[in-house]
């Protein structure tokens, strides 16, 4: 069990969604924060949302996940300021709409670079400091779309899904080790943020409806919000939870695949389709 209370967390892609509701459940339990996000004007936000009660010690920092160089220098930067931080989130991560034969290459990379790399220099650059804390969590954000894969998130899912391998493969090793690092890898569903609003478009894909009719499918079927998001972590933190699934539509589609690993999409493909017709 991590306590979070008299605790230090890292939290990347702290600006909006999970990660700002993140930031602001955590330090509402007594967390120290250092938090990192790509967006400057957001993160400026949340820190400034956060001194209006003053309790908690909260640092800013501009990083890129998708460059390594810079989440070396966030990790220096946050434990400087938080010697006994003990608990890492690495959050942040993006979106890509478009089947495989429309995305290219370079967005692929760039999409993997963010979502899959971002965790695992993340994890790299933290774990020796949190090794030699007496108690330490670590906690990689995966996705629904690391249990089951649908239509044209191949990018995504190729990401999430080895999010979940690396995640509890490393989880086995600590163990293994006796080390005081525990390891969360969390599977949210539908979740009520921007991420498909500000996800990128497949160089292929000319038709900007189809952009907006995703959207539009994306918020009728999103139950979960941010807030309740980031409470489900932190009480998986909390009870030392080795895998966290958010929402009734994770579980729902986590139960389907064990039953129904190669032929599960016929299945959820219309209960989606009569979610969004009761919308």
């Amino acid at each position: 069990m991590t306590a979070i209370s008299g605790s230090a967390a890292a939290v990347t892609g702290a600006a909006s969604g999970i990660g700002r509701a993140l930031a602001i459940e955590l330090a509402a339990r007594g967390c120290d924060l250092a938090l990192a996000d790509r967006d400057e004007a957001g993160l400026q936000s949340v820190a400034a949302e956060l001194a209006r009660d003053g309790k908690r010690k909260v640092t800013t920092h501009r990083v890129d996940v998708g460059e390594p160089a810079q989440i070396e220098d966030f990790a220096k930067a946050a434990i400087a300021a938080h010697p006994s931080l003990n608990i890492l989130i690495n959050n942040a991560g993006v979106a890509l709409m478009g089947g495989f034969n429309e995305i290219d290459q370079a967005q692929m990379e760039w999409l993997i670079n963010i979502n899959f790399w971002g965790v695992v220099h993340g994890t790299r650059a933290f774990l020796p400091h949190l090794s030699q804390q007496r108690e330490a969590h670590i906690v990689n954000l995966s996705s629904i779309f690391g249990i089951i894969a649908p239509p044209g998130q191949t990018a995504y899912c190729a990401a999430k899904f080895a999010v979940r391998g690396f995640s509890e493969s490393l989880r086995h090793e600590l163990a293994m080790a006796k080390s005081p690092v525990k390891l969360s890898v969390v599977h949210p569903g539908g979740v009520l943020t921007n991420i498909v609003r500000n996800s990128r478009t497949g160089t292929g894909i000319t038709d900007n409806a189809r952009r907006a009719e995703s959207i539009d499918r994306f918020d009728a079927i999103a139950r979960t919000t941010p807030p309740a998001a980031a409470q489900r972590i932190i009480l998986g933190i909390e009870k030392n939870q080795p895998r966290i699934l958010i929402g009734g539509d994770a579980k729902f589609m986590d139960l389907l695949q064990r039953f129904r690993p190669a032929t599960y999409w016929n299945v959820i493909a219309k209960r989606l389709e009569k979610m969004a017709q009761k919308k």
